[in-house]
């Protein structure tokens, strides 16, 4: 892919500063990857600490000669009787749906009745439906190459602003990691509480090492690592969206994103200097059709893991943007169904869900209070899954 030198040295008043914030909760060790699970740790009794058996009472140990008379007897010249029998393979689907207006605002108290889902075409039965406001598990992944984030420059400054004003709308209780890419994906800070390890984190993003941007990289790296994370979680994405030359390719990526379940939120970054040099004739067109590629590629990373994308050009934009993030994913339903599907085929099933009047089986039709019709749109943490494989 073509570099593009595109640096604009502006002379700044202001220095980006942390705030400082206290520290909540109690203190977690963290792990050396992001969202590994953490490996159980030996009991002096041989069992796992973690085992929640660990607590349970001691049950007396049957002797040989105790017998515990069954219920399903043997009648004469039978030699063998079924008892009764329990499936344990059924797949059991968890959704986190968010319903956004234009604005995207939560619309909240749609019905149960309301929702359907569709695995494949063929509608599910919902078996859990919930509504809550949740803590959130988020992983900050930010660019940071000398291909656009020089020292001092207006994209530097710019991806800076929009990490620490991120930052700084997540609550106590939420957790948070920061990953920084160029030429590979790097752990600054796991998963924690307490904020100031992320801003501290963050102080090591001031020169950058590497002129190469690596997006698919690291961003199937963090979402595959945040796959096994349950609840609430997301990967908040600040980038140009360009990568050079990753290991994987473009459709990999997808699939692998698809999978993870993990939601992607975009903000585009250089949107306001990538129309003055190309207002003044100072980009050429393979340059513009790198970044119109980088803005689709950010879209559809977003669009099919059930995020969003934001192309911001002042700054101004960054309070909106972030309250919609939080919007979305803190106002959830939560949808659970056991899938009609149970075949062990390891084949990919794509999940739909829609609004709709179960009287009439149309579109449901949203108003405000005015009665005058709300456009809509669903987002869903998950577009899809891998069926389950027969065990060899």
């Amino acid at each position: 892919m073509k570099q593009l030198a595109l640096t604009l040295v502006l002379t700044l008043v202001a220095t980006v500063m942390p705030h400082a914030i206290a520290q909540q909760g109690p203190e977690k060790d963290s792990t050396d990857t992001v969202a590994r699970p953490r490996p159980k740790r030996p009991g002096t009794d041989g069992t796992s600490t973690n085992s929640p058996n660990n607590n349970a009472p001691a049950v007396k140990e049957t002797q040989p000669s105790d017998k515990i008379e069954s219920k399903y007897k043997k009648k004469p010249g039978e030699t063998n009787v079924e008892g009764p029998s329990f499936r344990a393979d059924a797949t059991t689907v968890t959704l986190d749906v968010a319903v956004l207006d234009s604005k995207g605002n939560f619309i909240p108290g749609i019905p149960k009745g309301n929702f359907r889902i569709l695995e494949d075409g063929v509608p599910q039965n919902i078996a859990t439906y919930g509504i809550g406001e949740g803590n959130l598990t988020v992983t900050m992944v930010i660019e940071f190459s000398n291909l656009y984030q020089q020292y001092w420059t207006e994209t530097w400054y710019q991806t800076l602003t929009a990490a620490y004003g991120f930052l700084e709308t997540l609550k106590p209780e939420d957790y948070v990691a920061v990953v920084a890419y160029d030429l590979r994906p790097e752990i600054l800070s796991d998963f924690s509480t307490d904020k100031r390890k992320a801003y501290e984190a963050m102080q090591r993003l001031r020169i950058a090492g590497f002129s190469e941007s690596n997006l698919y990289d690291a961003l199937t790296d963090t979402a595959d690592r945040m796959s096994e994370i349950e609840g609430r979680r997301a990967i908040v994405l600040i980038s140009t969206g360009v990568d050079t030359f990753s290991k994987l390719t473009f459709d990999k990526t997808r699939k692998i994103i698809q999978n993870a379940g993990v939601p992607i939120y975009a903000i585009g970054m250089m949107q306001a200097m990538r129309e003055y040099y190309d207002a003044r004739g100072a980009m050429g067109p393979i340059a513009r059709l790198d970044f119109l590629q980088a803005d689709n590629q950010m879209r559809t990373f977003a669009k099919e893991s059930g995020g969003m994308s934001f192309f911001p050009r002042f700054y101004g934009e960054f309070p909106s943007i972030f309250q919609a993030i939080s919007s979305s994913l803190r106002n959830q339903y939560v949808l659970t169904y056991t899938s009609s599907n149970q075949a062990h085929d390891g084949k990919f099933r794509q999940i739909r869900i829609e609004l709709v009047n179960p009287a009439t089986n149309e579109p449901l039709r949203v108003t405000d209070q005015k009665g005058k019709p709300i456009k809509y749109q669903i987002i869903s943490s998950k577009k899809g899954y891998n069926g389950p494989r027969e065990v060899e």
